[in-house]
Parts: C-alpha cells; structure tokens; sequence
C-alpha cells in the first residue's frame, strides 16, 4: 500500500518522502487507517516494524488539521530515553513540512531546557515516566489539552517497574482522548490496563510469536571462562559492518568492551552506568561507524534504530525467549539480512530447549575452527568478566538457520 492511499493531510507527504517511506508496512497498513478514524488501538509489534510511524503519523494529520498551536495535545510515553529521542526524531523528519513542535522529557539530564521547551509551546511531547510526573506535579507538563495518549512498548515499560507511574500519567490527561497501546507482548499487567484505560480497541497483531525470518541464527558452546576469547576470535574472523554484543550486566559490558578496545578494535558501549552524554555518543559513533562494535546490556535491546546491524553477539543468553528475540531484533530490518550468534555453555541447556521448541527446529551448534576450546581456567581470575570469579545468573537461548552474512564458514559440531 502507498502512502499516498491513506489520505493524509498532501503537507506530511514531505515528512515522508525525506524518511524514505514508499510501501507502508504491514503495521502502518493496519494502524494508519483506525488511527486516522480516532479509534483506540492496541498494536502488538516488534521494533523495526515501522511502528512509530504507524502512530506519528495520524497525530499529526490530527494536529496540523485542529486545534491550538504550541498547546501539548499528543503524549508519547516511551520506558527508554533512548527511544524517546529516537521517537522525536522520527516525529521532527515526518513533521518537516509542518509547523508542528515537538519536545523530550527525560531523566539523566537537566530539567531546565525542558521545561523551557514546554513554555515556549510544543504540540507534541514525548516523555519518560518519572521525569514527565515530576513536571507535572510542578506544573510544568500542563495535560489539560491531551486528546491523544501513546503507550509505546509497554511490556518494557512494565519490565521496569514503571507501571504506578503509568497509572498517574493516565489519569492525569483527559478521560476524553484517543489511546494506543503498542507492545511487543501483552502480560497479564499490561492486558489489564488496557482493559481499564482502551475503550472498545482495535487489535493489530503483526505476531513476533519466532523471530524475523531475516535473521540466521547459530550457538557457540564454549566453557564460561573462554567466552572472551572466543568473542574476540568470532570479531576478528567475521565479515561484519556492525555488531552489537550483549551481556547481562552493566559490569560486563564495561568489562567486555575493554576486552574489545585492548585487542584493537573500536568499541563503545551503552548500559546504565553511563550520563546521558555518554549514552548519546556511544550511539551516535555507533550509528556513524566511528565505532562498529557496540557492548550493551538490554538497555538496548529494544527501540535501537539503526538498520545497519549485520551481527548481534549474545556475549550472554538473556533471562528469557522473549528478550532473545528483543535482542536479535537489532539485526535482520527493513529487509535486510543478519546474523545472531550466542555464546553458550551448560548453564543455557534449559533455554536452548525453549527455545528450539519455538523455532520448531534444533538450533544449530557451530565451533571455530583453530580455536583451542580445551585452555584450562585461570585460577580464580575473571578471564574477561564472565570467568569463575564472575556472577553468572541463568540464562536462554538462540535460534539457527542456513548461515547468512558469516564468512567464516565454521565447522559443525
């Protein structure tokens, strides 16, 4: 379907043209329509679907067509500052022949420039939870004039522990309001709040039940104190254009990226130890090339807009299937291929079972030839942050196909 078939206001066909958007996306196809009708949505979608556009969109054909300027009529709560920054910059390219404003609020920053952004008058806010009912309680983040809410990833944001916060924000905007609900699965706490704040919404599942066919999928075994090795063997051997690792702490990932940086590779990283400034460099040299390897925890694993990734390395299995297919995620968008490769060892068995079971197929098992698999354990040192001395909690598991943009050929255990 063409753009053009939706109908929407001929100014945000500029918007649209400068991000590239020819066909709309199986999400944008469903959403775009029953937005535009004013009807409530709860949309069920992986990041990289086209999501945010499936939302942006009908609020700004809504706001560019009604109502006051530089009045907050359309609220975006995002769980990441991460993701609202990239959700405001989707908002300000699709806006481009609008005078249609926009402004983040968030944490980790100061709050000065923010609120000097809601007084100059925005239409548009896109905010997390706690700094957003800070403002408002200061009356600084004036809700009077919410016609439309967004809950974007909403699972996540349940995740982590923000859903008293989520309950105040909702009663703090208008009863009378258009709401959508996008999320990647829908637990039980975020079913009920939608049965409590959603009235008679339309349900668009795209189904994220196995991950993107696009995305080839191989398990290294590997005894936990060689992980580090042989992540830097698989960096070294592997035809990549840009990686992101993942380990399960914010230690690790410090650990891990040092790891990387003392073998001569550029590297950065992005967990919740770092400033604001920092997250913001680290994806910025991330996404320009300055440095084509990022170490994450799963801070990143949803929302990260880059279309580049060629590989995710798990450096870690995450807790459970679902985040497994969160991380990979990264890879395999917008049509383009990728590879997933997780590290494994015997704590993993229970999640690779859970995992196969999903995929309806035996994940494959890969070894790299030349490696030596049998160096003994240091004794008691970390040997990169995930030897003896380092915690290891449990653990899930990945996912194989036929081996796509990995040259490295490796042999078949």
């Amino acid at each position: 379907m063409n753009f053009t078939q939706f109908n929407l206001d001929p100014r945000l066909m500029q918007g649209i043209q400068k991000a590239g958007y020819e066909t709309a996306t199986p999400i944008q196809e469903a959403a775009i329509p029953a937005a535009l009708r004013g009807r409530d949505i709860i949309g069920t979608a992986q990041t990289g679907t086209g999501k945010t556009a499936a939302f942006v969109l009908p609020i700004l054909n809504k706001l560019i067509n009604s109502g006051q300027r530089n009045v907050a009529r359309a609220l975006i709560v995002a769980p990441t500052r991460e993701l609202a920054d990239q959700i405001n910059d989707v908002v300000k390219v699709l806006s481009a022949g609008t005078k249609v404003k926009s402004a983040t609020i968030y944490g980790g920053v100061g709050a000065n420039p923010q609120i000097q952004a809601l007084r100059n008058g925005v239409e548009i806010i896109i905010a997390c939870p706690g700094r957003l009912l800070d403002l408002i309680n200061q009356g600084h983040a004036k809700m009077g004039n919410i016609d439309t809410l967004v809950l974007d990833e909403a699972d996540r944001m349940f995740d982590m522990g923000f859903l008293p916060d989520v309950r105040r924000i909702v009663k703090a905007v208008p009863q009378k309001r258009q709401t959508m609900f996008f999320s990647a699965t829908f637990p039980a706490d975020v079913e009920l709040l939608a049965t409590q704040v959603l009235t008679e919404p339309q349900k668009i599942a795209m189904g994220i039940v196995k991950p993107a066919h696009t995305v080839t999928h191989a398990l290294y075994p590997v005894p936990s104190h060689l992980k580090s090795a042989l992540l830097l063997e698989l960096l070294k051997r592997t035809d990549t254009d840009s990686v992101l690792v993942f380990t399960r702490t914010k230690y690790r990932a410090q650990k891990v990226s040092g790891h990387i940086l003392r073998a001569g590779l550029k590297v950065t990283s992005l967990h919740g130890d770092r400033s604001q400034g920092q997250r913001q460099a680290a994806l910025k040299g991330f996404k320009d090339g300055t440095h084509p390897i990022m170490v994450a925890t799963d801070i990143a694993a949803r929302g990260l807009d880059v279309e580049s990734i060629s590989h995710v390395i798990n450096y870690d299995m995450p807790d459970t299937a679902d985040a497994y297919i969160h991380r990979i995620g990264r890879t395999g968008r917008a049509q383009r291929t990728g590879d997933a490769f997780t590290l494994v060892t015997d704590d993993d068995k229970d999640m690779i079972r859970i995992l196969e079971r999903i995929m309806g197929s035996p994940l494959k098992r890969e070894t790299l030839e030349g490696f030596d698999y049998k160096q003994p354990a240091p004794p008691k040192s970390d040997s990169g942050g995930a030897g003896r001395g380092a915690p290891r909690p449990p653990r899930p598991a990945p996912t194989p196909k036929s081996y796509g943009r990995n040259r490295l050929a490796p042999k078949r255990k």
